[in-house]
């Protein structure tokens, strides 16, 4: 770890700190490198001891005959004379290789495990070849899979390689092993590259052991770096957000503040160091009755005896359950193991909630969110730029979407959306929230663009027997999309039935979300906390509920990705067939998949990837990192 923390100090506060850790192609070919080298048992030869050392025997270490003396039988002057020869001569020696040695030192306080140890060991000879090997010498070697720093005059070890390297040097002489010099072996090229032990260098490396304690200790991250190459390779940076963090605490100009300067533009908008969508997609049950295991990293879907699917738990960002869904003991360990949430979801659609492993381990992010949920005034600031997001994102919708904007509702949802800032508290706020949300439903009916003779089309690729389809046209042919009004508990018709589902799924993904920055879901500010509520999660999809559910439902309904078919009737609720769920469940799946231009930071990115964008720019915010959050809004 002290290795990056020369290499970043904020690399190393979120690894070390926050226990955060991302794989990329390049810890992954790192990881391949080390993998002979891990192999190893970590037995190391002792130390050679030092003469005159407290308890030493030499006679105990060594089996070998004297030389015979002059005046003995056997010897005279002149046989003495050869003998004192071969004692000075340099006794012939070989060389051992240690791998994975794990050694610690008291004095420098720090543990280090050492790739490969090169020993130097006296040769055996016939006479001491049972007598105790002692380390002569020894020389750490590491491996990486880059280059060397091109020098002046020859290759460099990087100032990380130096602090890691120079670090097992230390360590092996406070364990008594004589030890000079170390070797960085570099894949890329087929390089040693050598490290001599200094003074300089040695108060260099105590120096950053003392920084780095400074630093783990404080509650606060260190800044980002500015503008460095080493963000364009980091597994963290979409943690981290380097660029996108300097640019919101006002280093940087905003990208709307200079469009009107289209020059400055490419100096303006942060670097995109974060992949546009996840290459992991989620995995819905909704047959009631499967049964889920686990084989070789692989989730087996199985129906009675018989196999439905194998999914590598690779390719899977979380699972979701609905109904009665059985996994089994393994597959929940390896998913939290892994990191893999899994959703669980009653067969009409509510989120029951979610089974995680321990996942971060700070807890500096979640103090700042506490302190926060207890200061009125901070959650009414907060509360009144979500609330304003919804409105503007909402008035957006109808813009676009509807056949004939309504001209009164829109300038009625500016107007409201220009008096959040001056609510005084949370009851009025949510009486603007209400008024707004009243002049959108009115005119939601408007952006449906199916009629009656669209509903029982069929999906293409949905195949329905004959004597199916007679039952399903008597069960259904009461289903229409028209709508009047957002009725939730119970959804009482299609469109209804449709937001409510679409709102759940949204609260599985901001709840994963939130626990992945490593907040406490159950706090809000907006909403405040209630039993058995996420109020975080439903604080930060309320920007998103236009943007994603509606957006959805929409999409489903207008495109006959959903037709009549796919309701069923339950005394006065309306819910999703299964049928009609795993359609459902698809065109979520592209909405949160769908590539959107981010309006601050000016570049693609999925909808999955800005709910959790959003959720770090939160922790941010209450970690002082930036001024004030930003939320989501669509030009």
């Amino acid at each position: 770890m002290l290795n990056e923390f020369v290499y970043c100090p904020r690399l190393f506060y979120y690894e070390q700190v926050e226990g955060v850790f991302v794989e990329n192609a390049d810890t992954a070919r790192g990881s391949a490198i080390h993998e002979k080298v891990d192999r190893g048992k970590g037995a190391l030869l002792r130390a050679k001891k030092k003469a005159g050392a407290e308890g030493e025997d030499p006679s105990s270490e060594s089996t070998a005959t004297p030389a015979p003396s002059a005046g003995e039988p056997g010897g005279d002057a002149a046989a003495a004379e050869p003998s004192a020869a071969a004692d000075d001569a340099e006794p012939p020696m070989e060389t051992i290789h240690s791998r994975s040695a794990m050694l610690s030192s008291p004095r420098l306080d720090v543990v280090a495990k050492m790739d490969l140890i090169e020993v130097k060991v006296k040769a055996r000879s016939a006479d001491d070849f049972f007598a105790v090997r002692e380390a002569q010498s020894v020389t750490p070697v590491d491996y990486k899979a880059g280059a060397p720093r091109q020098g002046v005059d020859q290759n460099e070890l990087w100032d990380a390689d130096k602090m890691q390297l120079g670090l097992q040097i230390l360590i092996l002489r406070d364990n008594g092993y004589p030890c000079d010099e170390g070797v960085i072996y570099y894949r890329a090229t087929k390089q040693r590259v050598r490290l001599v032990m200094t003074a300089e260098i040695e108060a260099w490396i105590i120096d950053r052991i003392a920084a780095a304690r400074v630093v783990a200790a404080s509650p606060t991250i260190p800044p980002p770096l500015v503008n460095s190459p080493k963000c364009v390779r980091c597994s963290l940076a979409p943690v981290c957000l380097p660029d996108e963090t300097r640019l919101l605490v006002g280093s940087r100009p905003l990208p709307s503040e200079v469009s009107r300067f289209p020059a400055n533009a490419a100096a303006t908008s942060p670097r995109r160091l974060i992949a546009a969508r996840d290459d992991e997609r989620a995995l819905y049950l909704n047959t009631q009755g499967y049964r889920v295991g686990i084989k070789s990293e692989r989730l087996v879907i199985k129906d009675g005896d018989d196999v439905i699917d194998e999914v590598r738990m690779n390719d899977v960002t979380h699972v979701a359950l609905f109904g009665n869904i059985q996994l089994s003991t393994q597959a929940v360990q390896e998913l939290c193991e892994q990191e893999i949430p899994v959703a669980y979801f009653s067969m009409g659609g509510w989120f029951y909630g979610l089974t995680r492993g321990h996942g971060l381990k700070n807890v500096h992010t979640r103090i700042r969110q506490f302190a926060a949920a207890s200061n009125p005034l901070q959650c009414l600031a907060l509360a009144q730029k979500i609330v304003q997001a919804k409105i503007r994102n909402h008035r957006t919708m109808l813009m676009r979407l509807h056949v004939q904007p309504p001209a009164a509702a829109v300038q009625g949802m500016k107007e409201i959306a220009g008096r959040v800032p001056s609510a005084r508290g949370l009851d009025e706020l949510l009486g603007m929230e209400g008024a707004a949300a009243a002049l959108y439903f009115q005119n939601f009916a408007g952006m449906i663009k199916v009629g009656e003779d669209d509903l029982d089309d069929e999906i293409p690729g949905l195949e329905v027997s004959q004597s199916a389809e007679k039952r399903l046209k008597a069960e259904t042919e009461a289903f229409t999309f028209d709508f009047t009004q957002r009725r939730r508990r119970p959804p009482t018709d299609p469109v209804n039935a449709l937001l409510s589902l679409a709102y759940s799924l949204l609260a599985k993904d901001c709840t994963i979300a939130s626990l992945a920055v490593g907040f406490d879901p159950y706090v809000g500010f907006y909403h405040q906390p209630r039993h058995g509520r996420p109020a975080l999660a439903l604080d930060l999809m309320e920007e998103f509920r236009p943007l994603i559910a509606e957006s959805t439902v929409l999409t489903a309904i207008n495109n006959r990705m959903i037709n009549s078919s796919h309701f069923v009737r339950a005394g006065d609720a309306v819910n999703l067939s299964p049928q009609g769920r795993k359609a459902f469940f698809q065109a979520y799946e592209q909405r949160m998949n769908a590539l959107i231009t981010h309006p601050v930071f000016d570049y693609k990115v999925s909808y999955r990837r800005v709910l959790e964008l959003q959720a770090r720019l939160l922790a941010r915010h209450l970690t002082g990192e930036i001024p004030e959050y930003v939320p989501m809004v669509t030009r």
